[in-house]
């Protein structure tokens, strides 16, 4: 018996369940853990490590499917340790390539732990939505002082649940968004009421953090799962009830929003959030930051290292593109784009097939999309839950991948 057929809980003998089944709980752990990051190292890095190099010393492989998001990710990272030979003192450096290179590895266990098998798709997802919920609470309740000592998870009067950033507590909180939106599309109308709860805890949370990245990368997602749904589903009473459902569930959030909205304190942060801040536009702001920060860059082929941007500029890069130029180089830089240019592709060319993986595959493609995208204001190369999206498309495209193998050889 193979330690594979052990890890995926496919061989008969009691002891392999076991075995499959602690395997499984601590993976729902630690996507649980990835919810509360609001000191490093985190829980998160030490329950994943032991977990990592466990699986892998029990058989998990990484077939042809997950190879290439290895490679990319491992290019990136030698791109980021060539960036350390220009730097005059190393500082923090080698610490950030080392978290780069962990959260890499994170991505491919995720990808290789999916690919043997698919039914840990729902248990990833589950474990997310209650992590998204319980750091919601936290960040809404320390945000309105509902308990004494509850600012440990504010910042700048901004919820930011139990993270360091309110501008990753609500990305973080977008994927578990989708999850339960695509459940009130899609499933039972008996278990509607449990899924509006927790998504309205969760939206609310994304709102108090006030993120701008958030606002967008919530509502642009929302209406690209839609538009997936209506294009996946072509009977003319699922799409009237999705149709429904989707324009009820916009009047609870707007009404929501509105009630929110009375609180004089919610009311004055908002209006000051959705204007121009100085930050922006100002004297050697983020877009100026930007501009001089790529001319620099076609001077720099290896980078000018890790964190040495905010050295040279009031603050950090602020954009994913120039931040994988400054601190990984050209080589990173490359390797990223085709990265997330094969990721994309995957999700792509799945998107829309009748898998039990397909309502996965889609929301973490979608997710993904929106993530490139905040990624011209925001740093994104160590948010967790980033890599667990990757892992999440690559998992999906390999089984996809064995699938299609499947279904070849029962045709010979």
């Amino acid at each position: 018996m193979s330690a594979n057929h052990v890890l995926s809980g496919r061989s008969a003998p009691s002891s392999a369940a076991i075995v499959s089944l602690i395997g499984t709980a601590s993976l729902a752990a630690g996507v649980f853990l990835s919810g509360f990051v609001i000191s490093e190292p985190a829980p998160y890095e030490l329950w994943m490590v032991g977990q990592i190099a466990l699986w892998f010393l029990f058989g998990l492989k990484i077939s042809r499917g997950t190879a290439p998001l290895l490679a990319l990710l491992l290019v990136f990272n030698v791109g980021g340790i060539l960036s350390l030979t220009v730097m005059q003192d190393l500082g923090d450096g080698p610490m950030y390539l080392a978290v780069s290179t962990f959260l890499a590895l994170t991505a491919v266990f995720y990808a290789a732990a999916i690919e043997d098998d698919a039914r840990r798709l729902k248990l990833i997802f589950d474990a997310w939505v209650v992590a998204a919920i319980v750091t919601s609470m936290l960040g809404i309740l320390g945000y309105f002082h509902a308990f004494p000592g509850a600012e440990v998870f504010t910042r700048y009067d901004r919820a930011m649940g139990a993270f360091q950033d309110p501008n990753v507590f609500g990305p973080f909180l977008i994927a578990p968004s989708l999850y339960l939106i695509h459940g009130l599309l899609t499933g039972r109308l008996i278990d509607a009421p449990f899924k509006v709860a927790g998504l309205l805890v969760v939206a609310l949370g994304v709102f108090l953090s006030f993120s701008r990245a958030a606002w967008a990368l919530f509502l642009f997602s929302a209406v690209a799962l839609v538009f997936v749904l209506l294009l996946k589903e072509r009977t003319g009473a699922f799409r009237l009830k999705i149709l429904v459902l989707t324009l009820a569930a916009v009047v609870v959030l707007v009404l929501a929003l509105a009630i929110a909205l009375q609180v004089e304190q919610v009311r004055d942060l908002f209006l000051s959030r959705t204007g121009i801040q100085e930050y922006d536009s100002g004297h050697l702001g983020r877009f100026e930051r930007h501009r001089l920060g790529f001319l620099m860059s076609m001077e720099r082929p290896l980078g000018i290292g890790p964190m040495v941007f905010s050295t040279i500029f009031p603050e950090d890069e602020h954009n994913i593109w120039l931040k994988t130029l400054t601190s990984y180089g050209w080589l990173g830089f490359v390797s990223f784009v085709f990265l997330m240019i094969w990721t994309l592709r995957i999700g792509f060319r799945f998107l829309l097939r009748d898998r039990p993986w397909q309502p996965y595959l889609m929301i973490a493609w979608i997710t993904i999309i929106g993530h490139a995208a905040i990624g011209n204001v925001i740093d994104i190369d160590h948010w967790r839950h980033f890599y667990l999206l990757l892992g999440i498309v690559w998992g999906c495209g390999a089984l996809e991948r064995r699938h299609q193998r499947s279904l070849g050889r029962r045709m010979l």
